[in-house]
């Protein structure tokens, strides 16, 4: 890292410079991480993009941080989490809106929630992190509890409450498929 200040770090070039490769090491985990915890390519492909300019608004932040790509990583769980946020206040109100009229909303596949990515998504979005940074990136639980600000002991809950949810979200599926 360099030992310039903030503003000469950025006036310089070699910002932009040590940014873009910061881009190719990592975009392709950072997308990965996106698609897991969004559910679906194309807000992935958003999440990657917002995540990245985020970080380079802030980059000489980034950059000093003592693991920058912990800090991305963590930029990305909080804008995932800020989206599902906004995703569930607008049901809500468009449930009011709707509430009364005779249309029932449908029930989702059974058969999907045999795709982990489905039942992945059904988890609570910290409890999600937790899971796929510890099993899809085979995080620490240290390194997971350091991107998401939260103690080693809100991972190793969080992990486990989620692993036993997907195992019950993905049971009956695959059990009621292969019995009958």
């Amino acid at each position: 890292m360099p030992d310039n200040s903030a503003s000469s770090f950025a006036d310089s070039g070699v910002a932009q410079a040590e940014f873009e490769r910061f881009f190719a090491r990592h975009h392709r985990d950072l997308a990965r991480l996106a698609f897991l915890l969004s559910g679906d390519r194309g807000s992935a492909e958003d999440l990657t993009a917002e995540v990245f300019l985020a970080a380079w608004q802030r980059w000489a932040t980034v950059w000093s941080a003592d693991q920058p790509y912990a800090y991305v990583r963590r930029i990305m769980v909080n804008i995932a989490a800020s989206r599902l946020r906004r995703i569930t206040t607008e049901r809500r109100r468009l449930a009011l809106v709707y509430a009364g009229t005779s249309q029932t909303a449908s029930l989702p596949d059974p058969t999907a929630t045999v795709d982990v990515r489905a039942a992945l998504l059904r988890l609570p979005v910290r409890r999600r992190a937790c899971v796929v940074l510890r099993h899809a990136f085979d995080l620490s639980e240290a390194d997971v509890a350091a991107t998401l600000g939260v103690t080693v002991g809100t991972v190793k809950s969080q992990t486990s409450k989620g692993m036993a949810q997907l195992a019950k979200l993905l049971e009956g599926p695959v059990n009621e498929r292969w019995e009958g």
